[in-house]
């Protein structure tokens, strides 16, 4: 009899606001649809947003949220998005500082997880207009911190966001 492998359901958080945003956005979700046995099942339309923390002068963010299904476990899979983020160039030096690719598991099979080197959901996702907005767009159902998005959205409307 064949094994079946387990799909997961997860949603991940793309920004970008260094060098070339849109291409660094289209090559993360081209790399995360050719991970083993991983498929993207939704984009959300682009936002522009302002930066939240780090340096005052920094470049606004592109954003997008994709829906995947895959059978890569958690942990797997956030080493396998690090490695796209550097792929793009991406350095972890200065918390909040701008970045030419931020890739976040936000959300995982409903799991949660307390651990700090993975914390599901994503513990500020909900605070974030640049990651809410785009969600709603692609899972409009969904709960987060046990709140509907919409709640979330009101939550974070003072936040400047923009479709792209």
């Amino acid at each position: 009899m064949p094994t079946v492998t387990p799909v997961h359901h997860a949603y991940i958080a793309l920004g970008s606001n260094l060098g070339l945003s849109a291409d660094a956005l289209e090559g993360a979700v081209a790399e995360i649809a050719a991970l083993p046995e991983t498929q993207v099942q939704q984009i959300s339309p682009w936002y522009r947003s302002a930066a939240i923390g780090g340096p005052s002068n920094q470049p606004d963010y592109l954003n997008a949220v994709c829906a995947i299904d895959t059978a890569l476990e958690p942990r797997p899979l956030l080493q396998a998005l690090h490695q796209i983020e550097h792929h793009f160039g991406r350095e972890r030096q200065v918390r909040w500082a701008p970045r030419t690719l931020d890739l976040d598991i936000i959300w995982f099979d409903n799991l949660t997880s307390p651990d700090p080197g993975l914390t599901l959901p994503h513990p500020r996702a909900h605070e974030r207009a640049f990651v809410v907005r785009p969600l709603a767009d692609i899972a409009p159902d969904l709960v987060l911190q046990g709140q509907p998005l919409s709640h979330w959205l009101k939550q974070t409307s003072d936040q400047a966001i923009t479709r792209w």
